[in-house]
């Protein structure tokens, strides 16, 4: 049991080295990027009520450094309180190409993914760019994700990403979740050489491209849609491409039931897109492995000096990967850090519970989720009906 103990230890330490060699691998990575040549760009926003930040992070996308883009929003509901602040941009940047379109028919049990069906006919530009509406952006944003699609070869441009947490504790137990484990995990396979990686963040690619893989309806009903469509692009033979734009998004828990709700969701779908390497998913939780493995080690005289060991370089890793995108950041620097023992037994207990789960809930309706990754719809969606032709709107400036 000792050796077990001391062999938990070594994956640990091992699983944090190298998530924190692909986090510092990645911020040393830059590209710049030239505006010559770029392509016209319409950008699709699906809007869905009021949230923190609203203003601030679709405000970054009207003040783009880029020749010509068109900003198309999108809603289900006409009543939705989004559209407020759709119109108060529309009003600061007059000469800015900014559709909107209110449409209350769904397409699939996907509403993201219904609701750009619905937008995507009011798009003028063949380069499209999916981006959710908690994403702030620089003015570089569109250039750095649009250049890669000059290469022919390249079908998708996506990108990672970093929470900034409102000041709820949940908000902040969320975005160490991605920010200290997810995206670690991620920038580690792509240092491995993983290509397959497609984030809902930003999808960029040629309206040519998603006509030939089906368009938008062949992934209407995914509960991991942008995964699906990278897998469709490349089974039409061309390349996902990760750019070195990192995107900042808004992290907002108003309670510990949306907490795990979500965490749920997002642990569920690892589950349905990697089924075989989802058990081994536990080797990746180093704090949590670490400790186990010292309960079995760290009392056996032969071992224990390489177990404590093995111990102090988890938890130094563990730390350097909570402090390394803290640099610049306007929260404290170790505002959080008591916080780091429940984040890492929380994501283990959420990854217990995905064995058991197959409802989730999104937006306030309740999904089952086959091991295809197919949402199937267990109550009605309020307020969304098939439409009459009189309930479709839309509005161009």
């Amino acid at each position: 049991m000792a050796l077990v103990g001391l062999a938990a230890l070594a994956v640990a330490a091992a699983y944090g080295i190298l998530a924190l060699l692909g986090v510092v691998v990645w911020q040393r990575r830059r590209a710049p990027t030239s505006l010559a040549g770029l392509p016209p760009v319409t950008v699709l926003k699906p809007l869905c009520g009021s949230e923190p930040r609203l203003y601030e992070n679709l405000r970054s996308f009207c003040e783009q450094s880029y020749p010509e883009f068109q900003l198309v929003f999108g809603v289900h509901d006409p009543a939705d309180p989004a559209l407020g602040v759709v119109r108060r941009l529309q009003a600061e940047f007059p000469s800015l190409a900014i559709d909107v379109v209110v449409n209350t028919e769904q397409h699939g049990a996907n509403r993201k993914v219904g609701n750009l069906l619905n937008m995507l006919e009011q798009a003028r530009h063949d380069i499209l760019v999916m981006a959710d509406s908690d994403t702030f952006v620089a003015p570089d944003y569109l250039a750095a994700v649009t250049a890669p699609l000059l290469d022919p070869e390249v079908g998708l441009v996506t990108c990672v990403f970093w929470d900034a947490p409102t000041g709820k504790i949940w908000s902040r137990l969320g975005a160490m979740y991605i920010n200290e484990w997810y995206m670690p995990a991620v920038l580690l396979a792509w240092v491995f050489g993983h290509r397959a990686y497609a984030s809902g963040q930003t999808l960029c690619l040629r309206r040519a491209t998603l006509r030939a893989i089906g368009g938008l309806g062949a992934i209407a009903n995914h509960l991991a849609e942008d995964n699906r469509l990278g897998e469709l692009v490349r089974g039409h033979g061309q390349r996902i491409v990760l750019s070195h734009y990192l995107l900042r998004t808004t992290r907002d828990e108003s309670s510990w039931a949306c907490l795990a709700a979500h965490e749920l969701r997002w642990m569920r779908t690892l589950q349905v897109l990697r089924p075989r390497s989802f058990r081994l998913l536990f080797l990746s939780f180093s704090l949590p492995l670490a400790l186990l493995g010292a309960a079995f080690a760290v009392t056996v005289s032969t071992v224990a000096p390489a177990a404590w060991t093995l111990l102090l370089t988890v938890v130094v890793t563990r730390l350097a990967l909570y402090l390394v995108h803290r640099r610049g950041d306007e929260r404290g620097l170790l505002a959080d850090l008591w916080l780091v023992p429940a984040r890492d037994l929380l994501i283990l207990w959420v990854w217990c519970r995905s064995f058991f789960a197959s409802r989730l809930t999104w937006r306030d309706s309740e999904f089952e989720v086959g091991a295809d990754g197919i949402m199937r719809s267990m109550s009605r969606i309020p307020g969304v009906q098939k439409p009459l032709a009189s309930e479709q709107i839309h509005q161009r400036v």
